[in-house]
């Protein structure tokens, strides 16, 4: 039952994310990316720091006494991580277009269990590597990349993509041991919110006027995106290893595809269609055939 929940927890944040990538896209019109992550963050913090006082404080406690300098370096790096996948993707888009943007992120699938294994010498289960090829080829048939043209954006999407890989990693390794989604998902946003203020503030201007021209996609990207989408993570990750973890969440192209579709009319053809459905291939490999093995 934990794991049903986990993986209706994953797919529950992967769709906010697909569905976020409109608004992150249209959120620049008046304010700069680092404006725009500071303040969708802070609200995100806003949303969850409440409930994590009301149901983790207790919890949070008792962890603490046990081992809090391991706690603190690993939502520490959770939140380092977070910030510059975030940030790194955000500036991008103003240098590259979603399709672009979408289909580099995804090289975060791949990347996940290359690290595990190098920095844990963790043995990947061999029915990972044909999910990540499906996923990576659904990611491009998806975005309809082989229509674009490379971008300077692209190289940060990528570098981004490394960032978000150590995310799912780190975060894996934190919910082993402490169980407070809601606390180190506070902690998260507002460590993003905070630095990418402090850049703000150097390199952008600051305008609130400008900032409340953007409120809905803020607030849609904040407290759904920035703040329960990460929380359902977190959660998601107690039961799911970070290599089948990634691929779930590149299950995000495919609902930013059927977002686009249905919210902005754009057409889907052949090509989209084929790339859902090697996601979806992708995602079933990865948690059906260890399953089948064991039983």
């Amino acid at each position: 039952m934990s794991k049903l929940m986990s993986l209706f927890s994953a797919l529950l944040c992967t769709f906010i994310w697909g569905t976020t990538f409109i608004a992150q896209d249209t959120g620049m019109d008046e304010i700069g990316p680092f404006t725009f992550n500071s303040v969708r963050f802070f609200v995100g913090f806003l949303a969850i720091a409440p409930l994590a006082l009301v149901f983790e404080r207790e919890r949070v406690k008792k962890s603490l006494k046990i081992d809090k300098k391991t706690f603190l370096n690993l939502v520490i790096l959770i939140g380092i991580s977070l910030f510059l996948g975030s940030a790194l993707q955000q500036v991008a888009l103003l240098y590259t277009d979603v399709a672009n943007a979408a289909f580099f992120t995804i090289f975060y699938v791949p990347m996940v269990p290359i690290i595990v294994f190098v920095m844990y010498k963790k043995k990947i289960h061999w029915s990972i590597w044909p999910s990540v090829f499906l996923c990576v080829m659904g990611g491009y048939l998806l975005t309809n990349f082989y229509n674009a043209t490379v971008r300077m954006g692209d190289t940060l999407v990528i570098i981004g993509a490394f960032f978000w890989s150590t995310h799912i990693i780190f975060t894996g390794k934190i919910i082993e041991n402490y169980n407070l989604p809601l606390t180190i998902g506070a902690i998260q946003t507002l460590i993003v919110a905070s630095l990418s203020l402090l850049i703000g503030l150097v390199f952008e201007e600051f305008i609130l006027l400008n900032i409340l021209k953007e409120k809905f996609s803020i607030l849609y990207a904040g407290v759904l995106s920035g703040g329960f989408a990460f929380v359902l993570q977190i959660y998601a990750q107690r039961n799911i290893t970070p290599a089948p973890a990634a691929i779930i969440f590149s299950l995000e192209g495919v609902f930013a595809t059927i977002a686009a579709w249905f919210l902005l009319n754009q057409i889907l053809d052949i090509n989209n269609l084929f790339g859902c459905l090697f996601i979806l291939l992708g995602v079933l490999f990865s948690q059906l055939l260890p399953i089948l093995k064991k039983n």
